[in-house]
């Protein structure tokens, strides 16, 4: 069948973060919201659908996850990322940023260092700040229009005995890279001499786009594979982030154990049957869905950069290689960070993600996201271009 991601569908009053935090973020709920990371597109059928079915029982008591909930996930790695795991390697957490956090108590103490590579998104600065854990910046280098890593900073900075870990954004957000086998395997390279744990955040790596192929981190090489955690999840791929399913893989036998126990003393083991059950229906029947949902978010993405071309030259967007965001570039309008957001919000009347809210190398840029009907974004770009020439 033919899905339509033209619908516009109101989420205002639903307790949706996008709509009904409008005021608070912005000053005001009277804009095109579009900045939290998730899609404006309907949950997929299928998915909705085993929602029902299931509480067509109704009781829903205490439910456990069985072997028909993760061998989806495991069929699923291995049909889209060509990753045979084994399942005694894979375990549940509900949210990826949870897991994030889980790592940072499991795998250091008080006072230790993280590296992270900003501008990225803004939990992973919180998951370290939040635990006594000091942040160690390992900025992302803008080279010909996309970011680079910085190995020879990583280098230095890896090599300090307090720093434990390092939190990757593979693919990568903001800026949408899809880090290439060579990439991942000199940053592997480094973690290894120097005993780093690499924390890899792939929840975007469904979402790769047309040309590009996501690379999990622990399959580039054995080090990699012994010294890592990768964090996935169906929540942007399919639309339901409120349901709080997500999955961590970890080869190690001795760091699955640590984790899982960090996981237990926390009392965070457990989801919701809805969670369970829409993880199931989303990777057993979600591939034909993905797939017209990628070529429509490409579509997205080249509606706007042809639209920033022609019309708004003086804004530039990184072309995205994965995932629904795209990073726009505000600097050449030689306007304080300030002085563009109160441009969007009250002339253009749009919502987006600040860029400094990314940290290091976020000033002058706004994340915008494409996971919507075009027909708003031909309205946001309309309102982007009138604000721009009234300048």
């Amino acid at each position: 069948m033919r899905y339509n991601f033209d619908e516009i569908i109101d989420r205002k009053g639903t307790g949706a973060y996008k709509t009904d935090l409008c005021k608070n973020i912005f000053g005001t709920d009277n804009l095109l919201p579009l900045w939290v990371a998730d899609m404006d597109f309907r949950t997929p059928d299928f998915v909705i659908e085993a929602i029902r079915e299931r509480c067509a029982h109704e009781i829903l008591g205490y439910t456990i996850r069985t072997p028909e909930f993760t061998q989806p996930i495991v069929d699923w790695i291995k049909y889209k990322h060509n990753w045979q795991i084994d399942s005694t390697s894979l375990g549940f957490v509900p949210g990826v940023v949870l897991g994030l956090m889980l790592s940072v108590l499991a795998f250091s103490n008080e006072g230790d260092k993280v590296i992270i590579q900003p501008p990225v998104y803004p939990p992973f600065f919180t998951v370290i700040t939040n635990n006594k854990r000091q942040v160690v910046e390992n900025q992302l280098v803008l080279k010909d229009g996309r970011y680079e890593m910085d190995y020879i900073a990583l280098q230095q900075q890896a090599a300090d005995p307090k720093v434990k870990m390092l939190l990757l954004c593979s693919p990568h957000n903001p800026g949408g890279r899809v880090w290439t086998t060579d990439e991942l395997t000199k940053l592997s390279e480094i973690c290894a001499a120097n005993n780093v744990l690499v924390i890899s955040d792939e929840i975007h790596a469904d979402l790769v786009l047309p040309g590009y192929n996501h690379i999990p981190y622990a399959t580039v090489n054995e080090q990699a594979k012994e010294q890592s955690i990768t964090l996935m999840a169906p929540s942007k791929t399919f639309n339901i982030a409120g349901l709080g399913s997500s999955s961590y893989i970890i080869p190690n036998k001795n760091l699955y154990t640590q984790y899982s126990r960090k996981i237990q003393q926390l009392e965070v083991s457990s989801g919701s049957i809805f969670a369970y059950t829409a993880t199931t229906a989303a990777y057993t029947h979600g591939a034909e869905w993905l797939k017209q949902l990628i070529e429509y978010i490409q579509g997205n993405i080249d509606f706007v950069q042809n639209y920033l071309q022609k019309h708004i030259p003086q804004v530039k967007a990184m072309t995205p290689e994965a995932s629904f965001l795209i990073w726009l570039d505000f600097s050449a309008l030689g306007m304080s960070d300030d002085a563009v957001k109160e441009l969007l919000v009250k002339k253009a009347k749009l919502g987006l993600n600040p860029g400094t809210t990314f940290g290091s190398g976020g000033s002058g840029f706004h994340r915008l996201n494409v996971g919507c009907s075009r027909l708003v974004l031909e309205e946001a770009m309309k309102r982007l271009e009138k604000a721009i020439n009234q300048l």
